[in-house]
């Protein structure tokens, strides 16, 4: 086998089979062949090794610009020229570029256009020529042929080609007068085409590197830049940081980040003053020199030579003797697309602006317009937040708002006092500072014992539930400290001065809250914060020791959301309570907090009077719960009673029901009176008995965990006209309600037994949120009483999820089955519910229609059979 040269292998593996060409090719190789191809491998690795630490090199810059230098010295000395250019072609701009010295020694980098006078015809046709009297030439361009100054006696302009793109010209030489008062001939052009080619291929290679090392360089001070952008929100501190980035970014000796003023449609900025750290504002028009067109048209501006735009102002050079050679300026955007300012850098160090350098500014300001969007969002954050922070303290209702782990963020001074705070005393400011210190990190339960505070916080924070509990009492504790009792209880010190010390910068007498221990009642904790961090105090009192004061509030629950509806925390709003409220939280213990609110507003006896409503009633039962109570002691009943309806009424209360009554263990729920509801009162009910559900499988969860039976529930659903009011005497009131829909209810959870649904919703619920929910149609009933019959469904889901597929195809096969049953269909009835069953063998309904349609098929119903089944029991 013949391999290539090494530096060959892997660009003829490239070329030749592809994926897994290298493979096949090593299959039937000997060992020493196998050797010697690693060998070749491993030299071509090498040498691109070799070219990526080239690319790093730090010299590679100038070696373009060495190579150039010595080129043009050699080939005016073999051609004998007095002097010799050597000019790039720059093919986006279309113009023919070169570093020339001047005549004090230094250099400049010169732009010609590519096709203007001799030198732009050669460029243009890739002909090289000779011309004896330039002048006389019909191509003569002075400005161009002549652009040093020196009188062209003679001249030769010949191509260098690219050794990539065949015919395509990448640069020109052109010799001026040749020495000894000869003329330049076609000997001397045939010479220089001997070693074009070779210095073709070395200047392609070097601008090869030179653009592959200026565009890592690039990305690498792109990263950079961009990651010190995102190192503040400071507004001031992100201008001065996009400027400085911005400058190192692309090598410019100054930048400028204009913003732009929407009011007064001026750009502004901020620059530093003669002692280089404090900062003075300028502004000018928006539509006015460079900036301002960029700002007016938002597109970039690169200009190569300043003082040949008409657009500059060079008044502000000439004042400080500074030249402005070029300029790079470039619209920023934020996210939205619109305009917010234009960035404007000034004289590259090396050259002019490119188009690379163009792609990396565009990225450049792609983040520096997300770092100003986000310091500006940062400052307009930190006004809005000074603002909620003064509404807050404003408010008369204790508010304390919490983080996702139920731990204290703010708390507001009504909340202070409330707790014993001495806020309005001549030492206010300290005592609340100290409090502050000493709540804020902390749970809220800790620092407010309520009872259950800390189960309904976990379930706002949880499930975005709104909690309301009327006549809370807390018991607050305030431990008095002197500068006596600070000494009798502290050890003795070995740094009395550092005791001193801390002791004085004490407000005495210091006032402390203190809360009783929950497993030691007659224990306070005292909370301190870092008020006596230095100092050693007790953090535990007897009773005796500290002031006790009992508190009567109304506990409201809620959580905070974000604008995409998400819970980001939540907030206790703690509501002291005066002689008119305690009334009327007093109705609490016998009236639902809605029907109190409607009879404070009314009148005690305005609900002695019937008031007919639309409304959806919910009934709930527990299954088997006879059975599963027998071998339970009454306290074990009455426990897990309470932590059953515990959680189902906040099913209720957080769909904006009323709890009607508790029978036993069944619960009756109202949804739409006595006050009618926000949202659709059939909508609600389904809510809150598939949330009902929800929270049963969490609540069995827990029992599993503790090896005790799960709990099944039946929730029966239905709407219509019911009378409202309160039934009983001005002694004793009983706010409920009466109708219809009450009794088929209370009928349809009694079927959930016999169904095994755990919701059954009849046909007036279903027809008032149809468009919402997933149901099935189980059967048509005639309540006893009645002649008309009415569907009931089982409850599904809601349509806002999605049904697996198994689930779409027995609810489809289930749905046909029961269209043929009713159409006598009983044969495919018959298939398609063992078909169902197939799916869910255990399903109730399927085998009831399964069992009756086999049964019609013996002995065929009656003719007036429609498939109504009529309720003989109540």
């Amino acid at each position: 086998m013949n391999f290539p040269n090494a530096g060959n292998i892997l660009t003829t593996l490239i070329q030749g089979d592809g994926v897994g060409g290298l493979a096949r090719r090593v299959e039937g190789l000997e060992a020493h062949q196998f050797i010697t191809l690693l060998d070749f491998i491993t030299a071509e690795f090498q040498q691109y090794t070799r070219a990526i630490e080239f690319l790093n090199d730090s010299t590679l810059e100038t070696i373009l610009e060495e190579l150039l230098d010595a080129f043009t010295l050699k080939i005016g000395q073999i051609l004998k020229a007095e002097r010799t250019t050597i000019f790039l072609l720059d093919g986006d701009r279309q113009q023919l570029w070169s570093k020339v010295t001047l005549a004090d020694g230094t250099s400049k980098e010169l732009r010609l256009p590519s096709n203007v006078g001799i030198l732009g015809q050669v460029a243009s046709t890739g002909q090289g020529v000779t011309v004896a009297t330039p002048q006389e030439h019909p191509l003569f361009n002075k400005e161009v042929d002549e652009f040093s100054g020196d009188r062209a006696y003679n001249l030769l302009c010949a191509p260098i080609f690219s050794s990539k793109n065949k015919g395509q010209v990448m640069a020109v030489v052109q010799l001026l007068n040749q020495q000894e008062q000869q003329k330049f001939s076609e000997e001397d052009l045939s010479t220089f085409e001997n070693f074009s080619d070779t210095i073709g291929i070395i200047l392609e290679s070097c601008q090869s590197f030179y653009r592959a090392a200026q565009n890592q360089r690039g990305v690498s001070a792109l990263l950079n830049a961009t990651t010190s952008l995102g190192q503040s929100l400071d507004l001031e501190t992100t201008l001065k940081t996009v400027m400085d980035q911005a400058r190192q970014l692309l090598k410019a000796d100054r930048s400028t980040l204009f913003l732009l003023a929407e009011d007064s449609r001026e750009l502004w900025t901020k620059i530093a003053k003669a002692d280089g750290k404090t900062m003075m504002e300028i502004r000018i028009p928006s539509n006015k020199g460079i900036a301002g067109y960029v700002a007016s048209t938002g597109k970039p501006l690169n200009i190569s030579d300043a003082y040949e735009d008409p657009r500059f102002d060079p008044s502000t050079d000439k004042k400080t003797g500074y030249i402005t050679r070029n300029i790079l300026c470039m619209p920023v955007f934020n996210s939205e697309g619109d305009l917010i300012g234009v960035t404007q850098l000034i004289n590259k160090h090396q050259g002019s602006f490119t188009q690379a350098d163009e792609f990396f500014m565009e990225a450049f300001n792609i983040q520096a317009g997300i770092a100003l969007e986000n310091a500006k969002l940062f400052q307009d954050v930190n006004v809005e937040k000074q603002y909620q922070k003064d509404i807050l303290q404003s408010l008369s209702d204790a508010v304390i708002s919490t983080d996702m782990q139920g731990k204290i963020v703010t708390i507001n001074e009504a909340a202070l006092e409330l707790l014993g705070c001495p806020i309005k005393s001549e030492s206010g400011k300290y005592h609340q500072q100290v409090w502050e210190e000493s709540l804020i990190g902390c749970f809220v339960w800790e620092a407010i014992p309520i009872e259950s505070l800390k189960f309904r916080l976990e379930d706002s924070l949880s499930h975005a539930a709104r909690h309301y509990v009327p006549e809370q009492s807390v018991v607050l504790g305030i431990y008095t400290v002197s500068e006596e009792n600070i000494l009798d209880e502290t050890a003795i010190e070995p740094d009395i001065e550092t005791l001193e010390k801390d002791i004085d910068q004490i407000e005495f007498p210091l006032y402390l809250l203190a809360t009783l221990e929950t497993e030691e009642p007659e224990t306070y904790r005292i909370w301190y914060g870092t008020t006596l961090k230095h100092i050693k105090h007790p953090t535990r009192l007897p009773k005796d020791k500290v002031s006790s004061v009992e508190r009567s509030i109304n506990l409201t629950v809620t959580p905070l959301t974000n604008p995409e509806g998400g819970v980001r925390g939540g907030l206790v709003v703690l509501e002291d309570i005066s002689r008119e409220k305690r009334m009327k939280t007093a109705m609490y213990r016998y009236m639902t907090p809605n029907v109190a609110e409607q009879v404070m507003a009314l009148g005690e006896d305005a609900l002695m009077v019937g008031e007919r409503k639309d409304v959806t009633i919910l009934f709930s039962d527990i299954r088997g719960y006879t059975t599963m109570t027998e071998n339970f002691d009454a306290s074990e009943v009455v426990t897990l009673l309470n932590q059953y309806f515990e959680t189902m009424v906040e099913a209720v209360f957080n769909f904006e029901g009323t709890l009607d009554k508790f029978i036993g263990d069944a619960l009756m729920a109202v949804f739409g009176a006595p006050l009618p509801l926000t949202e659709n009162h059939a909508w609600m009910a389904i809510r809150s008995a598939l949330d009902m559900r929800r929270r049963l499988a969490e609540f069995n969860q827990q029992r599993i965990i503790k090896n005790q039976p799960k709990i099944q529930i039946g929730i029966g659903v239905s709407s219509g006209e019911v009378v409202s009011g309160n039934i009983g005497s001005q002694k004793r009131m009983d706010y409920t309600v009466i109708g219809d829909g009450v009794n088929l209810s209370a009928r349809l959870e009694s079927l959930t037994k016999e169904y095994g649904c755990d919701i059954i919703i009849s046909e007036y619920t279903y027809n008032l949120c149809a468009d919402r929910i997933w149901v099935r149609e189980i059967d048509k009933i005639r309540v006893k009483g009645k002649k008309t019959a009415s569907s009931i469904y089982e409850l599904i889901d809601v349509k806002s999820n999605d049904l697996n597929r198994e689930t779409t195809k027995f609810l489809l096969l289930y749905k046909v089955g029961r269209e043929d049953y009713l159409e006598r269909n009983f044969e495919q009835a018959i298939a398609c519910f063992e078909a169902a069953l197939k799916l869910r063998p255990n399903d109730r309904p399927s085998q009831i229609l399964l069992e009756t349609s086999r049964e019609y098929l013996r002995h065929e119903p009656p003719p007036d059979w429609d498939g109504v089944r009529t309720m003989t029991h109540k």
